[in-house]
């Protein structure tokens, strides 16, 4: 059967519970460029982004509806619903703007995804460097996904998508607590962290440099909202980043990351973390809050609703949490 050719993580869809504060935070403070804006919805993109990377949809609870990947072409979509046929997980077409067919299914472990190959285009604004704002984000560049089933996921997405392994952790009986999985080359388009889920940890766009993470942490202080701050700055021994974890108004985790490396190289071998090692969540050795490891995004269901959250027989945190 023809293995469909992800390309990269897409694009997100957060509900969330007031537009105007989402506005402010995602735009004015963090200077993502408003693509399109319609009743009750904002599309929101990066300043390398082609395409929105983020719908704001107005509802009555935060969540997130689906988090979607792109593919190479719509014969890439038909080969994916003949292998979801034959592996007995309901499917559907669904539209959204710019975005004429989009995939919509349920990953066997209750994650919501979507993919899609057709995308109108918009001229970039990279260059732009006069409309630039705020932190100045620049791409999207992945998702993290809390799930009871690490190990699990990794598989499924590595052994019928074809996502490659970069990094991960694991304890002294083997078992696996964290993946970091990619299409595009670079250190992850997912990233798998184990705990109760499924649920979203983080959203994630790469940042130009370190001082454009810097100064997030400038703007949000200035606009007197310095508890919007979860986690950060510093660098992380996994991927090697520079990265700064903050909570928009409805608690949505978005991650500012810059610095890792490429995995292009054909003899790039994943690393191997062990659970215990303090160096591969901050290789600085801060510590980290509680509420990174507990805290995360529900999903919604296939069928509507939310997705329950199961608790993980992967038990305990690291030692080194404030």
């Amino acid at each position: 059967m023809h293995t469909p050719n992800t390309i990269r993580i897409a694009h997100g869809i957060f509900y969330v519970t007031d537009l105007a504060a989402s506005r402010h935070f995602y735009v004015d403070l963090l200077g993502l460029n408003v693509l399109h804006e319609t009743e009750g919805a904002l599309y929101l993109r990066a300043n390398e982004d082609r395409e929105w990377t983020l719908k704001l949809e107005l509802a009555p609870e935060a969540g997130v509806k689906h988090l979607a990947y792109r593919v190479g072409t719509d014969a890439d979509l038909d080969a994916l619903t003949a292998f979801l046929d034959a592996q007995g997980i309901p499917w559907r077409w669904e539209t959204e703007l710019d975005r004429p067919r989009l995939l919509r299914f349920q990953d066997p472990y209750g994650v919501p995804v979507a993919f899609y190959a057709q995308s109108v285009k918009h001229p970039w604004l990279l260059q732009e460097y006069h409309l630039h704002r705020g932190a100045g984000l620049q791409r999207i560049d992945h998702i993290n996904v809390m799930t009871p089933d690490v190990e699990g996921v990794m598989r499924w997405y590595m052994d019928h998508l074809g996502f490659r392994l970069s990094e991960y952790t694991e304890d002294d009986h083997g078992r696996i607590w964290a993946a970091w999985i990619q299409r595009r080359g670079s250190v992850h388009d997912l990233a798998l962290t184990n705990g109760a889920g499924p649920r979203l940890h983080h959203f994630a766009y790469w940042m130009p440099d370190m001082q454009s993470i810097i100064r997030t942490c400038d703007i949000l202080a200035g606009a007197r909202m310095p508890e919007h701050i979860e986690r950060g700055p510093g660098r992380h021994g996994v991927s090697n980043a520079f990265f700064l974890y903050i909570r928009d108004p409805d608690g949505h985790r978005i991650e500012l990351y810059t610095c890792d490396y490429l995995t292009v190289d054909p003899d790039f071998e994943p690393i191997r973390w062990h659970l215990d090692d303090p160096r591969r969540q901050t290789l600085w050795g801060a510590k980290t809050p509680k509420s990174w490891f507990e805290e995360g995004s529900l999903l919604e269901a296939y069928e509507g609703g939310w997705v329950q959250p199961r608790e993980s027989d992967l038990k305990g945190l690291p030692v080194h949490v404030i």
